[in-house]
């Protein structure tokens, strides 16, 4: 069984370019394993983190990607909960989700409810399950609370800022541009902060009345998530979801406590994926929020999957609103 792909693959860390298309020849899937035709490809900011070599690839030449839809085309020995034909999607290693096909272990797939749409389900599987992770496992947010999402008119946290209003509490949100602050209102942000223009901490407790919020989620790192600690109430909590601006570094325990009573997390989705006792199960609830009309994915940007340069480019520059797809 003869089976070609075309994969997004890297011969060397770098820039954009680096990217490139090349046809490959896949094993038919093993025990346990499934064949996957894809039909649309997430991008996220981790892919560019593989690209750079900043987190590097088990090898290289290699492909990137961690996060895909589409339907499977065979099945391996042993496979039990999926057959030809099965609607699926997964996020997570192992890397390589830039391909037209894959081979992948069938316990990493999920299946896709019919009312989800692969396009959607590219986007949803990292930064939905992100969202998920978030509101039902690091900290439970409830009506009366008040949450400041950095960078609220992007992918995750468009996501963010609706399903943090579906339960009930206020968002203000910082975003670059006016344009960006048009999303993030429409989205459920009830403040927007321009951040090129305004300091957002002194924003958000003019906001608040000076009271603060109860959480911040922060996906730039460095100064940011140190000033991110200014906006929180006592007993408030900043969440770092990314290095995108500069790498974590450490956080002076006097600036968290006792005064302030402070905390600070830097969860992981894929730690998330992981320790789930039952992904589907997982999945299904992020899915529910999809199919109830409370969170609708927003895919800014689709392009073929010999453009992922492109889409690197645009997502480095910030220049995009709501999630990126590679359609193969």
């Amino acid at each position: 069984m003869s089976i070609r792909a075309h994969e997004v693959r890297i011969a060397a860390y770098g820039a954009a370019d680096a990217l490139f298309l090349q046809e490959v020849e896949l094993p038919a899937p093993g025990a346990g394993e499934v064949l996957v035709r894809q039909h649309a490809v997430g991008i996220n900011f981790i892919d560019i983190y593989h690209r750079r070599g900043v987190f590097p690839i088990p090898r290289l030449p290699g492909a990137i990607g961690v996060e895909a839809a589409g339907v499977v085309e065979a099945v391996g020995p042993g496979v039990v909960r999926l057959e030809a034909g099965d609607r699926v999607a997964y996020a997570g290693p192992p890397v390589g989700s830039y391909a037209s096909a894959r081979v992948l272990p069938e316990a990493a797939l999920v299946k896709l409810p019919d009312a989800i749409s692969f396009e959607a389900a590219a986007t949803l599987m990292l930064q939905g399950m992100t969202a998920h992770m978030l509101f039902t496992r690091v900290r439970r947010v409830s009506a009366g609370d008040t949450v400041l999402v950095h960078a609220a008119a992007g992918g995750l946290g468009l996501l963010l800022v609706q399903w943090a209003k579906a339960l009930g509490a206020r968002v203000v949100g910082t975003v670059g541009s006016p344009e960006k602050a048009e999303h993030a209102l429409r989205a459920g942000c009830s403040d927007i902060i321009l951040y090129k223009q305004q300091d957002f901490a002194t924003e958000t407790r003019r906001l608040t009345d000076g009271a603060g919020v109860d959480v911040v989620y922060e996906g730039l790192g460095g100064d940011v998530l140190l000033k991110s600690l200014d906006c929180l109430k006592p007993f408030g909590l900043a969440v770092n979801l990314g290095q995108v601006g500069e790498p974590l570094g450490a956080v002076e325990l006097a600036r968290l406590g006792p005064q302030r009573s402070l905390s600070v997390a830097v969860p992981g989705v894929f730690a998330h994926l992981r320790t789930l006792s039952d992904l589907q199960s997982g999945a299904n609830e992020m899915f529910a929020m999809v199919t109830s009309g409370a969170v609708a994915p927003t895919v800014g940007l689709s392009l073929p999957l010999a453009d992922a340069g492109e889409a690197h480019r645009r997502l480095e520059a910030g220049t995009t609103t709501g999630s990126l797809i590679l359609i193969p």
